[in-house]
């Protein structure tokens, strides 16, 4: 049991030594201008803007089969009844 302890206390402090060899140096990888940020950042907000009508109108649509499924149940209730 102790060498099984050792032996993951060994690795974990492995993993812990040798992950910052792993991180990438970001300002060498993006030299792209604001231009293209800008650009970017309105296309999330086009996506955005046309998520917000499709949520609305998902939640409507479920409220409404929720309300016409009660709405059958009682009716099949009361004519049981």
């Amino acid at each position: 049991m102790r060498s099984v302890k050792t032996l993951l206390t060994t690795f974990a402090l492995l993993l812990m030594l040798v992950s910052p060899a792993l991180a990438v140096d970001t300002s060498k990888t993006y030299n792209s201008g604001i231009l293209i940020l800008l650009f970017v950042g309105f296309c999330a907000l086009i996506i955005v803007a046309q998520l917000v009508p499709a949520l609305l109108a998902l939640f409507g649509l479920t409220k409404e089969a929720a309300r016409s499924t009660s709405g059958n149940k009682l009716a099949a209730s009361a004519k049981k009844h």
